[in-house]
């Protein structure tokens, strides 16, 4: 892949400006700390989920990173609604921060950023190739480049209350997504507890969608690039939405936010829903009876696969008015190095983009001692057989960015859920509406 594209030799303009700064250095005695002295990385990226990873990043490896490099490292954090708006004010000043981390692949914007393929050079040769997930969400096919750099993904589990599923005869929780009705349906009228998987404009619901339209065999484009949103596959799944909805939900899914899911759930009162393992994270720090009741499982198994979409995807950009460019490629490069601290840091949370970086993943996530019991995590470490990109079955292109930045899909699911569309008729305006789309980045 990555490795086999370009070339790692230094240019002759490279080289004789590495030999122009060692003849400075032998001329005034300066340590290479010292002469790099100064100068400053400006990093943005989300505000973590588990906020002892941000403790980590902030405060150990930034802080080390800078002191090796003579570089004041600045990291800025927000929240995930303000990220695409951040984006697009840095473009528009072309001026901001030298790293930029997105949640999702950031392909609308490969004009401004510099092809990240070298960093990929550099890391594969210590760690070895990149995984499926992280090259087609990050790799542009027809020019091929790369527009981003994947750290790691975030897998997206279901997260169920154990005790309430048990109550209707599911004592392991929904294993497809037949078995998420049957059994949400049941407990909401036995228990009164609804299911909560979101219909609205947000992070979660893009993600919960479309793993709902790939496991019936639909999706938004086919292997080539091709726009097949309007397919049999794609009413079969609307029509299931529209039961689960009818059946085990309330309208309460309609104007959630990120975090609405993982606070429905932690109170008491959802029965399930399909979130990373941020929810349960949570409950061990806050309250450890509810998280004994909250257990997880695989992606949920559809009439045609069990396929979800990573639950965020961590894709690191430099921009091309970027100002330290050279620091911020070999911060990434660096950090790679360290992704398995940023693993432990992240409890978890945070999946290797490079599998060899955490070479023991399955056994720290089979025997955790947060976790009740302590194999609670175990079935993360299959995630790469169920979790795929954004752009699925192809690859993560500027118009699935501008599709799933504009909603198309959750916008589809929602209309049919409340009664305002049938089936057939969503999944045309769907269709009509990505056309437009992909006709506007050929």
């Amino acid at each position: 892949m990555a490795g086999d594209r370009g070339s790692s030799r230094w240019s002759r303009r490279q080289f004789v400006k590495a030999a122009g700064v060692g003849a400075l250095a032998a001329a005034t005695g300066l340590p290479r700390r010292a002469r790099a002295q100064g100068k400053t990385l400006k990093i943005i990226q989300w505000s973590h989920f588990v906020p002892g990873y941000d403790k980590w990043f902030d405060g150990t490896f930034c802080k080390q990173w800078g002191d090796r490099h003579g570089t004041r490292v600045i990291v800025d954090h927000i929240s995930i609604p303000e990220i695409n708006a951040r984006a697009a004010a840095e473009v528009s000043a072309q001026k901001g921060h030298d790293l930029f981390m997105f949640l999702s692949p950031p392909a609308a914007y490969e004009k401004q950023v510099l092809d990240h393929t070298e960093i990929y050079q550099q890391v594969e040769k210590r760690w070895g190739k990149v995984n499926d997930l992280g090259h087609k969400s990050t790799f542009n096919p027809k020019t091929k480049k790369y527009f981003a750099f994947a750290d790691s993904y975030v897998p997206d589990p279901g997260n169920y209350r154990q005790d309430l599923w048990s109550q209707v005869g599911f004592p392991h929780g929904p294993d497809t997504w037949e078995d998420l009705r049957k059994g949400a349906a049941a407990i909401k009228q036995k228990i009164g507890n609804p299911c909560g998987v979101g219909l609205s404009q947000e992070l979660d619901t893009n993600m919960a969608m479309r793993a709902l339209l790939w496991s019936f065999g639909g999706s938004v484009q086919d292997a080539e690039g091709r726009v097949v949103i309007n397919s049999p596959q794609t009413v079969q799944a609307l029509e299931f939405m529209r039961a689960l909805q009818k059946e085990a939900q309330t309208g309460e899914v309609f104007t959630w936010d990120p975090s609405s899911n993982n606070r429905g759930i932690l109170a008491g009162k959802l029965s399930f829903v399909l979130n990373a393992i941020s929810v349960t994270r949570t409950a061990e720090k806050e309250n450890p009876e509810m998280s004994k009741k909250i257990q997880i499982v695989p992606a949920l198994k559809g009439p045609v696969r069990r396929m979800a979409a990573e639950h965020v995807m961590d894709c690191y950009v430099i921009w091309k008015f970027a100002e330290n460019k050279d620091g911020a490629k070999q911060f990434l490069v660096d950090y790679m190095d360290a992704f398995g601290d940023a693993f432990k840091a992240s409890e978890f949370y945070n999946f290797p983009c490079f599998p060899k970086t955490v070479p023991d993943l399955a056994q720290q996530v089979s025997n955790d001692p947060k976790g009740v019991p302590p194999d609670k995590y175990k079935v993360l470490s299959g995630v790469t057989e169920w979790a795929t990109n954004v752009g699925y079955p192809g690859y993560a292109t500027a118009a699935i960015d501008e599709v799933f930045n504009t909603f198309v899909i959750p916008t589809m699911f929602a209309k049919v859920a409340r009664d305002e569309l049938p089936a057939r008729e969503a999944a045309k305006a769907a269709e009509a509406a990505v056309k437009r789309i992909f006709d506007k980045w050929k």
